[in-house]
């Protein structure tokens, strides 16, 4: 099985709204309460195919699309913020995670950037130290006092360049 990076104009639309689904199937007040962000999310992208190609990666296996990870480039050079970064249930646990969020770092790079930053939650303890294993370092938690505060506090996250 080998692994690869794609960009999204390989892939239908909603593909990147199906991949979050996906990852947050688990519970489903996820979806209840982020569908929209999602949905906006891969419009934007598809809608701005120059950017989602050049802001996203869609990782695949065996030319299935397994998950994806976004950037916001916006505040460049002083940083880039992480944005989306999911892996389909089934392939969670196999490290595919850490293979791709390392793929947008090397890409974020090259940009010469002093930073790059996440927010997380408290309750997304696998995304806490996904982020942690490959060198982010925790900065900040805020606290959480919206809708989806079931999800748990702010956790803010800071690679330093």
């Amino acid at each position: 099985m080998m692994i690869a990076y794609r960009k999204v104009s390989d892939f239908k639309r909603g593909t990147l709204f199906q991949l979050l689904k996906d990852a947050y199937a688990y519970d489903g007040r996820y979806e209840e309460h982020f569908s929209l962000n999602w949905r906006e999310c891969d419009d934007f992208f598809y809608d701005n195919i120059h950017i989602g190609d050049s802001c996203c990666i869609v990782t695949v296996l065996d030319d299935e699309a397994i998950g994806f990870v976004s950037w916001d480039p916006r505040n460049m050079p002083d940083y880039v913020e992480i944005g989306h970064n999911c892996v389909a249930t089934k392939f969670k646990g196999m490290k595919y995670g850490k293979l791709q969020l390392e793929e947008a770092l090397s890409r974020n790079r090259q940009n010469e950037l002093k930073k790059i930053i996440v927010t997380t939650n408290q309750a997304l303890v696998p995304a806490q130290r996904n982020y942690e294993s490959v060198g982010f370092k925790l900065v900040e938690k805020r606290v959480n006092n919206s809708e989806t505060s079931f999800s748990g506090d702010y956790i803010d996250y800071e690679y330093q360049l």
